[in-house]
């Protein structure tokens, strides 16, 4: 008798251990499980921990809470100024009702997926190149917003959507330089003459103050040329004034030797010439005439 109540024991105790171990299960922090019994869902889903379920009779499944990164594959699409573009965008999104999550969608991260990529084609359509470009955000919470609107049903929370890239043609990536560059060219020539109109003005101000003082002038004149030849790669021809050179003639001269006036230069032409030649440069008055030399010839001389 009592083998037999040892023998029942030990068969009780494994058929205990036996439904424990197909009953019990273990739910993690950031999971939920929705319990069907008989094949009708629960009304709560069951916590994070241990917790126990009727073997053959329950089935547990365990949904994920955690924010899920999905990336949306990169579509292909013309925008409404005609251009054609290929735009890839990333989706954050999280279950917060887990039931619904399970059965009012197959698959909620396929359905997630594909709402997402057909959302951003029709987001293409409706933007223009400049709007993909530089207005992201906009565009990113009409993303969110059209995802979000049909993932509400299905117990997923859309956290964010960003577009990542946007890839243009060739083409039109060189066609954008060619404007970029034609902007920054206008830009730059505006700042140059804008620059030079206020140089003039400077210049002008600067000019009446060395008209008043011409000393001025000289020495923005050696300023200039001290910088020129800071350089050491290039010829310096400076220009000195006559007033200089005037200055240097006259400091040749030793003292106290007479300088040559202006008398002196006009009487040089008119000096006598050499005694051999004086039949030749001098004047009929200073000379004489060869009929005055024969008339004094013949008069008789006085002897007495």
């Amino acid at each position: 008798m009592l083998e037999e109540l040892l023998v029942a024991g030990v068969a009780a105790g494994t058929a205990g251990l036996v439904y424990l171990a197909a009953a019990a299960r273990v739910i993690k922090q950031y999971e939920r499980g929705v319990v069907f019994r008989l094949g009708r869902v629960m009304s709560l889903p069951r916590s994070p921990g241990f917790t126990l379920i009727v073997p053959f009779v329950d089935r547990l499944r365990k949904v994920n809470m955690q924010i899920v990164t999905m990336p949306v594959p990169a579509q292909e699409g013309i925008t409404r100024d005609n251009v054609t573009v290929r735009v890839d965008a990333v989706v954050y999104f999280k279950v917060v009702n887990a039931p619904d999550a399970v059965i009012q969608v197959e698959d909620y991260r396929f359905a997630v997926s594909q709402m997402a990529q057909t959302s951003l084609r029709s987001i293409i359509g409706k933007s223009d190149l400049d709007d993909l470009l530089s207005n992201r955000e906009k565009l990113n919470q009409g993303l969110e917003l059209m995802i979000d609107s049909p993932a509400i049903g299905w117990g997923v929370q859309i956290d964010r959507v960003e577009i990542k890239d946007v890839s243009l043609p060739e083409t039109m990536k060189r066609s954008m330089a060619r404007q970029a560059e034609a902007d920054r060219e206008r830009r730059a020539r505006v700042i140059n003459a804008d620059a030079e109109l206020q140089a003039s003005k400077k210049l002008a101000q600067a000019a009446e103050v060395m008209s008043e003082q011409p000393a001025a002038l000289q020495l923005r004149l050696l300023q200039t040329v001290v910088a020129v030849a800071a350089e050491k790669n290039s010829t310096l021809v400076l220009p000195f004034p006559v007033e200089l050179l005037r200055f240097l003639e006259r400091a040749q001269v030793p003292p106290g030797s007479a300088q040559p006036g202006p008398a002196a230069v006009e009487q040089a032409p008119h000096q006598a010439a050499p005694k051999g030649d004086e039949h030749k440069s001098g004047t009929p008055e200073e000379s004489g005439t060869p009929e005055e030399e024969d008339d004094g010839k013949d008069e008789p001389q006085d002897t007495g």
